[in-house]
């Protein structure tokens, strides 16, 4: 499939998959809760034995990243990297895309680059607007190439033009176009392609002071760096002391999975912001421009193109970026469900790999078989475990509470027992979270950290309203062929 042509419809089969067992097991857990509720009973308490074995799991890795989190952020990786054999030699190739992103969000990503550790002589920066907010973009662009003149090894500005056919227009898309740019900016100077690491960041991103000393150093010491990308921990707290409690529950979540994943890299692929290779890049023709999910799609990319040769190397230091915010309550809630339902949008990846696994037999069979089961679990548990847990688990008993059967009498004790068991993950995620947080602005008095402890009690509400709806609402389009667009995250004025 190349990048001039749509890549949804081609498979229809295969975009059903996900849709088809998420709503199988809803239609299955109603019908048997009426038909069959002993059946039904020994369903939902073997996967909610299933699921709060996963949390524990889950809060052990967790702790662990935490843990590597803290060690990796105290060591000066500049003056380690700065100790290795031609070390300067590295270039980083970073990319902007915007769109209707207002000018300080712009300058204090800029900012945050020039006042990181490592050499700004070795940057080379590319900011990219759309056609669609041309002159807005260019008079913003402008005013920073002007004040950020001779700071960096090269600034430059793109403005990628719409209605491309066969594109979809995004984030994809967009760098797609920069990358083209870049090669010829790249081949002017000379540049070994090897030297180069590439860091695709959302425009609101502020990376660690040491983000680019500890990439060099982890593309200079790894094994066969041009097979990786390099992932950090994304933590959305620019803004976090003031979005609204549903949406600092849900970005601690994403949070807390990019570190539980980040300690098994075996199996996970990239998220957000990240980079990879410059190398890599050219090798498989740059960005996909017609897809929502890019940030995880150049990994699959990489790892077909290298025969399931390419992995994700943890970072373990932070990016900062902005949670989502609306203009109100309701605005931030329908912004936070569109952002879900986006990121659920990756399920467009399984008939892309179903495709490309079948032809590429050079990737090891237990490779395909791993990441296919992998994708296809994640997308169904994502969407199915909220509604098992919260509202179908109590089905059976509701409907036919006056039955006798020990069965049935006893089922709501082992499953709230199962419940304060997972009750232990709430707690460590709201200390978790307190550690993660950026310090309390002056206009927050003392009792915002009670108020950021007690939140947690509305888990199950945001685990169901922007964890399974999202993702129930992405799958089944998927499966009808109502396919979804991108989605641009809204992000409240910068103050």
């Amino acid at each position: 499939m190349g990048n001039n042509e749509l890549p949804y419809g081609k498979h229809r089969f295969w975009e059903m998959i996900p849709g088809i067992l998420i709503w199988s097991t809803f239609i299955l857990a109603v019908i048997t809760s009426f038909l069959a509720p002993q059946i039904a009973v020994i369903f939902i308490i073997v996967f909610d034995l299933y699921w709060t074995l996963r949390v524990l799991y889950f809060l052990i890795f967790v702790l662990f990243a935490y843990n590597k989190f803290k060690k990796t952020k105290e060591v000066d990786w500049y003056e380690r990297v700065s100790k290795i054999k031609n070390w300067d030699r590295i270039y980083h190739l970073i990319l902007l895309p915007t769109y209707k992103e207002e000018y300080q969000i712009l300058r204090d990503a800029i900012l945050s680059i020039q006042n990181s550790v490592y050499r700004n002589d070795k940057f080379i920066l590319i900011l990219g607007g759309e056609e669609g907010d041309k002159n807005n973009f260019l008079e913003s662009a402008e005013k920073l190439k002007k004040e950020f003149n001779g700071v960096f090894k090269d600034f430059i500005i793109t403005v990628h033009p719409k209605n491309i056919a066969g594109e979809i227009p995004g984030k994809g898309s967009n760098l797609k176009w920069m990358e083209q740019k870049a090669q010829e900016i790249i081949d002017s100077k000379n540049i070994n392609y090897k030297d180069i690491i590439v860091t695709a960041f959302d425009v609101d991103t502020i990376a660690h002071e040491q983000y680019y000393a500890r990439l060099s150093y982890l593309f200079l010491t790894c094994e066969n760096p041009t097979h990786a990308s390099y992932q950090p921990v994304v933590l959305y707290s620019n803004n976090i002391w003031r979005v609204q409690a549903p949406i600092r529950i849900s970005v601690f979540g994403t949070t807390f999975w990019l570190m539980s994943e980040l300690m098994r890299a075996d199996r996970m692929w990239t998220f957000s912001s990240h980079s990879m290779s410059w190398q890599m890049l050219v090798d498989v023709g740059f960005h996909e421009s017609n897809l929502v999910s890019e940030d995880s799609r150049i990994f699959l990319q990489g790892f077909i193109r290298y025969n399931g040769d390419y992995r994700v190397e943890p970072m373990f230091l932070p990016v900062y970026m902005d949670a989502v915010e609306g203009a109100d309550y309701v605005d931030s809630m329908k912004a936070l469900y569109k952002q879900q339902r986006r990121w659920a949008w990756g399920v467009e990846h399984l008939p892309y790999m179903l495709e490309k696994f079948m032809i590429n037999r050079s990737i090891p069979l237990w490779k395909r078989i791993k990441y296919v089961f992998n994708h296809i679990e994640g997308m169904y548990t994502w969407a199915t475990a909220p509604m098992l847990i919260f509202v179908l688990g109590y089905l059976p008993n509701l409907v036919l509470s006056d039955t006798p059967s020990a069965l049935l009498a006893s089922s709501p004790f082992t499953l709230e027992s199962m419940m304060r068991i997972a009750t232990i993950g709430v707690f460590v995620s709201a200390m978790l979270s307190l550690w993660l947080l950026p310090k309390r602005p002056k206009d927050k008095k003392q009792f915002w950290w009670l108020v950021m402890i007690l939140q947690w009690a509305l888990l199950p509400i945001t685990f169901i309203v922007f964890g399974a709806f999202p993702a129930i609402d992405a799958q089944t389009r998927m499966m009808i062929g109502k396919y979804l667009g991108f989605n641009v995250t809204k992000k409240h004025k910068r103050i």
